[in-house]
């Protein structure tokens, strides 16, 4: 029982040491604002490095890179208001995954012709990312 107390004292004490430190600013608005840019680098980051890891397997790091770099303004903002929409709620998450499996099997279904279209695809953003 006493052990439980010490942990309860412990736990209370780290509490007010964390609520007395002012951050990175005096500014508690601004210390969000620099947590949300910090973790909005940090996802682009990863996000960036696990495409290159994804697409480099089958073109290589230098055609993955190219292929990354070569994405339109649409395609960026297409893709970031999908995930959001499948982030933000449970009906926009089954929406989005609907629509990804009834692509790919759209895609499976005229297979020959997904595949040239897909290179195609990627042939003209390596283009546009030189």
């Amino acid at each position: 029982m006493a052990k439980r107390g010490k942990i309860r004292s412990l736990a209370g004490k780290t509490r007010k040491a964390a609520a007395d430190k002012a951050g990175i600013s005096p500014n508690p608005m601004t210390n969000l604002v620099l947590a949300d840019i910090a973790l909005r680098v940090g996802g682009q980051i990863l996000r960036h490095t696990v495409e290159r890891g994804v697409i480099g397997t089958k073109y290589g790091p230098g055609k993955a890179k190219k292929i990354i770099k070569g994405r339109s303004m649409a395609q960026t903002l297409l893709s970031t208001a999908v995930a959001r929409m499948a982030t933000r709620s449970v009906p926009g998450a089954i929406l989005v995954r609907g629509g990804m499996l009834a692509k790919t099997l759209f895609d499976r279904q005229r297979a020959k012709k997904a595949k040239v279209e897909g290179k195609q695809a990627v042939a003209k953003q390596i283009e546009d990312g030189e």
